[in-house]
């Protein structure tokens, strides 16, 4: 049985975006199994319904589901002033909502839709967290969505990978300003999965995104690539208790020994494991200049 099985989130308040895409669908299933009262946003409300009749009946959780376009301007205040009016404290938030943006090199990229996808995939998480953070007056988690880009170069994907990385050095930031309020706020980078974003990869084409990253999205619908429920179960662990001293971290639910984290929080605690950092040339062996 899945540790989200076990309701260790019982009666905590959880905000999910993007909840009906396959990412959104799987975390809003692993929050919902261990106990997480619920507001799930997206685009479709007919979706939406979809998503919450397929959620089991559970006495005592509570289900919200509200039509919310995060791309639109007002969208994000939109869920704001939802979030606010169904509940008087927050427990958790979950930013999962976002999209691939123009893909191709930087000077052919339609403008517009450059900043649309920063605004999106940053700016959107960015205002949540401003607006709902005052919401966590018992303390509570943050988890952003990362992924591709974030950690390396990705030709092609000029808007995504930057707004991804951003996300990264924001959210190890936003932790340490929250950390005297009891606030963890922590990124997780999912795997490539079975998703929308990486079917339109592949009808894009190789020629605008890239032979190797046309390969690698043909190879996901072909053979299946990370199953959503990982990182689904990875952000239940970051919600929970068992991950109370895991805090401005940026965790591959794909690669990286998560399970076994708890086990380590004082290592962790100390360390730059698992952040963004500049190499200098003594960490590659290389003494150049005085140093």
């Amino acid at each position: 049985m899945s540790r989200a099985m076990t309701m260790e989130l019982a009666g905590l308040n959880t905000v999910i975006t993007g909840a009906t895409g396959g990412l959104g669908q799987a975390l809003s299933m692993a929050f919902w199994r261990a106990g997480a009262n619920l507001l799930l946003s997206g685009r479709s409300t007919e979706r939406l319904q979809e998503l919450g009749q397929s959620l089991p009946s559970r006495e005592g959780q509570t289900l919200h589901l509200m039509e919310c376009n995060l791309a639109e301007p007002a969208g994000a205040d939109a869920l704001v002033a939802g979030v606010r009016e169904r509940w008087a404290h927050l427990d958790i938030l979950v930013n999962n909502a976002g999209i691939l943006g123009p893909v191709g090199p930087l000077w052919e990229n339609e403008w517009d839709a450059w900043t649309a996808a920063i605004m999106l995939n940053l700016m959107v998480p960015v205002q949540l967290c401003r607006s709902l953070i005052p919401m966590m007056n018992r303390g509570g988690s943050v988890i952003n969505i990362s992924g591709g880009g974030a950690t390396s170069p990705r030709p092609y994907f000029s808007a995504y990978g930057s707004a991804k990385a951003a996300l990264v050095r924001f959210s190890e930031t936003l932790a340490v300003e929250t950390a005297p309020l009891g606030i963890r706020v922590n990124c997780i980078a999912p795997g490539i999965m079975r998703t929308r974003m990486v079917e339109q990869v592949v009808e894009i084409g190789a020629a605008r995104a890239g032979s190797q990253e046309h390969r690698k999205a043909q190879e996901v619908l072909e053979t299946g690539g990370t199953p959503p429920e990982t990182p689904a179960d990875l952000a239940v662990l970051l919600a929970s208790e068992r991950g109370n001293a895991i805090t401005g971290k940026l965790l591959s639910a794909a690669w990286d020994p998560w399970k076994d984290l708890p086990d380590h929080a004082a290592d962790l605690a100390e360390s730059d494991v698992y952040t963004l950092r500049r190499i200098v040339p003594s960490d590659r062996g290389m003494k150049w200049g005085k140093n």
